[in-house]
């Protein structure tokens, strides 16, 4: 029960419903996407998938219910089998823990099967108790939200998964899209944290907006992993507002370190560097430099870079550096890439800049 408790401690979820339309290149650019932002900040994310066994999650006298909302959503957001193993695939190569909600028995077979490390047990299926039977035998740590749900269900829930030493993580969740702040019941948190104190409490979050008022309270509260629905602005499609965009994830990243400096230190966690330390460290980062000439438009690859120091103003550097960004400047040989020369989410979100061009030489 500790391994778990320790993956569950201080982890983000960033849930990618549905892929997002259905769509194979829009996940694999909103993984590409947030894995940078998680990597540049330092912290423990999982991407998390949803998976159906759409042909038999419908009873058929009802699949061309198109009326029926869920029921036209879960028909065109199928996804091949091949394309949730890419996405999976890309998960794990950006440095992220990939994690799926199953919301049926055959679709956690596939979690397995695609080396799902992390299970979630949505609101709505916390009393699905044919479900939540295979999850257990796949003894693998399972996360749940409560939205909507009865004490008596969270009380079996906790039984069932601690008489079979499996990890568990219960997630503080109000299943309204969005939450209003009046609606958020953060308070929930003390409740949960003193009724379960041997499994971590978290908190899944639809509000719509800045987040990072919620964060501070949560954390304070004793919440330690977040749950929150990403997407990115993609051909004109309108984000739900209950929905982050990058830029929203980084801002909650960086509220997450603000209010663990402000709370202090604990005897079970890591101190938190000063930014004296930070600092220093910062001035031996190698910064990347091209190796060759480079046109417009290149990929990059390992043979087009090296790393050296110094690290200069505006610079990227050995964390930032992935393969696959495309410049969108000539570089010549020996020349530092500068983050205004490639496409990444980092060029284009001010505070984001900001932070690169202030460090270095």
């Amino acid at each position: 029960m500790n391994n778990g408790k320790a993956l569950f401690e201080d982890l983000f979820v960033l849930e990618l419903a549905n892929n997002h339309l259905g769509k194979i290149e829009r996940g694999l650019k909103i993984i590409s996407d947030y894995s940078k932002v998680v990597r540049f900040n330092n912290v423990k994310a999982a991407v998390k998938l949803q998976f159906r066994d759409v042909e038999n999650f419908i009873q058929k006298d009802f699949t061309n219910r198109k009326d029926i909302r869920y029921i036209k959503k879960t028909i065109e957001t199928e996804m091949l089998k091949e394309e949730y193993a890419k996405m999976v695939k890309a998960i794990v190569q950006g440095g992220c823990i990939p994690m799926a909600t199953p919301f049926d028995e055959k679709s956690v077979d596939l979690c397995i099967e695609l080396g799902i490390k992390i299970l979630k047990i949505a609101s709505s299926d916390i009393n699905d108790w044919v479900l939540i039977e295979k999850i257990a035998k796949a003894k693998l740590p399972v996360i749940v939200s409560t939205g909507g749900t009865s004490l008596k269900d969270i009380d079996d829930l906790v039984t069932f998964f601690s008489n079979r030493n499996i990890p568990l993580a219960i997630n503080h969740c109000v299943s309204l899209y969005p939450t209003q702040d009046e609606n958020l019941e953060l308070n929930q948190i003390d409740f949960l944290k003193n009724r379960y104190q041997e499994n971590v409490i978290g908190l899944s979050t639809h509000e719509a907006g800045d987040l990072t008022s919620s964060i501070y309270i949560a954390y304070a509260k004793g919440a330690r992993t977040f749950e929150r629905h990403i997407d990115i602005e993609w051909e004109g499609i309108k984000v739900s507002p209950y929905c982050s965009l990058p830029e929203d994830i980084d801002a909650m990243f960086r509220a997450y370190n603000h209010v663990k400096r402000k709370c202090g230190g604990s005897s079970e966690l890591k101190s938190i560097p000063t930014q004296g330390e930070i600092d220093y460290l910062n001035a031996l980062v190698r910064g990347v430099y091209a190796k060759k000439d480079l046109p417009i438009g290149h990929k990059i690859d390992d043979g087009d870079v090296y790393l050296a120091i110094p690290l200069q103003k505006g610079q990227i550097s050995c964390r930032e550096l992935m393969k696959g960004e495309i410049l969108t400047k000539e570089i010549k040989k020996d020349e530092p890439l500068f983050i205004d020369a490639i496409d990444c989410p980092y060029a284009n979100f001010g505070k984001l800049r900001d932070v690169i061009y202030k460090r270095g030489l």
